[in-house]
């Protein structure tokens, strides 16, 4: 009896260490982003709306969530990582609720910005937050499964969500993000730890003042990830689209496809966080040249599903080394300003995704899946340009006393452990 009642200790507190905690966190959060591309016609339909018109909810959900992420910096000062994340969990369980029960496409609309928020939210603090919770040498595989809960969400939500909709609509945000937010946000609760603001949040803030994004640095690196942002933005889009005109294939063998590209960014990831200790600058822009080849020939070139298939998989693979290696380099740019440097990334990736459904739908209007694919694969070139500068260190005041955070990611003879 005692030996069962230890094991089931051992495993509870084994699912409460950062990385299970930050997957899972993450998974919410992009699943409740995916549910609206699987349902979208038949929202239209229950609201008497064109499709067009009821997907400019999710146009809201960004703006929102950039608005949200550009915010981040100052309320950083007050909440620490853990507040943060109860915060980011509670809107997705709130925004999905009122999802399910919205009576009109208003109400839809207002459910989506509490979503499109919580986005923000989360994915600055959980990057973050795998920089404080882990322990020295652990850190660069907390930051990996954290950004793996990502595509976990696509591989295994997806078919989830699809099949739950055809019930109805309304179900899949009960069954997908509001129970996974559910699980997350008992998980981060229930989390040993003492919450509080980040170390060091109130002395950055009287030292330096002025908004991070004033360090050069921190700047191109932020210019770097919206344009990149911008392309697999765009990408995301219309890839979709690009199999079915493309091939003639269904939604649900698109689908499938889909997800199963999406199973490229686990190695990508893997692979790539063995090397961001020292290469984080070289893999932003390798595998920032290689989506943008990656992306081009997508458009370019479609002989069978199979074949895109394949370039789509690889770019996937870009994608995943190149997040965690933009993770890793924008927080050692600010390392005394996490939550607020992952802030710019999130609005990047949200205002992101504007500018590249707005640049791809034009290059698709004008020229067809060809130009489209030279399109992204500019808006990759374009933000591969700010690393290939020399980078300098800031001279801020304090910021010499703070080690990097690309090489405390990796180092396990680094000892100064973040709180557990």
């Amino acid at each position: 009896m005692a030996g069962g009642a230890a094991g089931r200790t051992v495993a509870a507190m084994t699912l409460l260490r950062p990385a299970p905690v930050l997957f899972a966190t993450m998974f919410a959060s992009q699943a409740s982003l995916l549910v609206l591309t699987a349902i979208l016609p038949d929202l239209a339909g229950d609201f008497g709306v064109s499709a067009a018109t009821a997907g400019q909810v999710r146009t809201l959900a960004a703006l929102t969530g950039g608005a949200t992420a550009l915010a981040l910096g100052q309320l950083g000062r007050h909440l620490g990582v853990r507040e943060l994340l109860l915060l980011g969990l509670s809107l997705v369980a709130v925004g999905s609720l009122a999802s399910a029960v919205a009576p009109s496409l208003a109400a839809f609309a207002g459910a989506q910005a509490a979503i499109g928020a919580a986005a923000a939210i989360l994915l600055s603090a959980a990057v973050a937050a795998a920089g404080e919770w882990a322990r020295a040498g652990e850190r660069a595989r907390v930051l990996s499964w954290t950004l793996l809960g990502q595509p976990a969400a696509w591989v295994a939500g997806m078919p989830l969500i699809g099949v739950i909709s055809q019930l109805d609509w309304r179900y899949a945000w009960l069954a997908v993000p509001l129970g996974a937010s559910l699980v997350a946000l008992t998980a981060v609760a229930l989390r040993p730890g003492r919450a509080g603001r980040l170390p060091g949040a109130g002395e950055a803030s009287r030292v330096k003042t002025e908004p991070v994004w004033h360090r050069p640095p921190v700047a191109r690196w932020a210019f770097g990830e919206l344009l990149a942002q911008s392309g697999w933005g765009a990408t995301l889009v219309y890839a979709g689209a690009l199999f079915i005109q493309s091939y003639g294939l269904s939604a649900a063998e698109t689908g499938l496809i889909l997800g199963a590209a999406a199973l490229g960014y686990f190695p990508g990831t893997l692979l790539a966080r063995r090397h961001v200790e020292q290469h984080a600058r070289t893999l932003l822009v390798g595998l920032g040249l290689t989506a943008a080849v990656g992306t081009a020939l997508l458009g370019l070139v479609r002989p069978s599903p199979a074949a895109s298939l394949v370039l789509f998989t690889a770019c996937m693979a870009a994608i995943g080394g190149r997040t965690i290696a933009g993770s890793a380099f924008g927080l050692d740019a600010a390392p005394d300003q996490r939550v607020a440097v992952m802030g710019l990334r999130a609005a990047a990736v949200q205002f992101g995704y504007l500018l590249g459904a707005a640049a791809g739908g034009a290059a698709l209007a004008t020229g067809g899946y060809d130009l489209l694919g030279a399109t992204l694969g500019v808006l990759f070139l374009l933000g591969v340009a700010p690393h290939l500068r020399p980078r300098t260190r800031s001279a801020a005041p304090g910021k010499e006393a703070i080690p990097a955070l690309a090489s405390e990611l990796c180092n396990p003879r680094l000892r100064a452990a973040g709180p557990t």
